[in-house]
């Protein structure tokens, strides 16, 4: 038999479709593992609502759960919405070598908002940074440019 843990660690390396450098056990969209009878059952949070990559990564799971033998479903769980605080260390590291400045806090909820004075550059480090446009590639990221290196760049949005 399967445990748990080994289910947990193949299905996390699915991979984002939208950053693969990332899974989904980095982004924290991997929730869950457990046992419903003879079945195992995948809970998996968005990253928001509307997210087109839930899709895909509901079948790359399910083919994780194929490869291991096991029967099993996967459920999408919206309650608790998904926050960039589940992501992983390890993920913003990922993020930042790959190119994309990741989250750096959450966004305050009523009450004061917070500040961010800066976000680095991944490729140079340099805190001169402008955000060119609030929406870049996907939803879930902003274009910056280095106005150091000159380059431009995506941030991985604080939500």
């Amino acid at each position: 038999m399967v445990t748990d843990t080994a289910i947990w660690e193949a299905v996390g390396e699915v991979a984002d479709p939208e950053v693969p450098v990332l899974t989904i056990a980095d982004l924290g969209v991997l929730r869950d593992v457990r046992h419903d009878g003879d079945e195992v059952v995948v809970t998996i949070t968005p990253t928001y609502s509307g997210c087109p990559a839930m899709d895909l990564i509901r079948h790359e799971v399910e083919l994780t759960l194929d490869s291991l033998h096991l029967k099993g479903r996967v459920e999408t769980v919206l309650s608790p919405a998904w926050t960039t605080d589940w992501m992983s260390e390890s993920g913003k590291a990922k993020l930042t070598e790959y190119g994309i400045a990741p989250p750096t806090g959450r966004r305050a909820v009523g009450g004061p908002v917070s500040v961010s004075l800066t976000i680095r550059c991944p490729l140079c480090g340099s805190p001169d940074t402008s955000e060119l446009s609030r929406f870049g590639s996907t939803s879930c990221k902003s274009l910056w440019r280095c106005n150091t290196c000159r380059e431009p760049f995506d941030h991985f949005k604080a939500i």
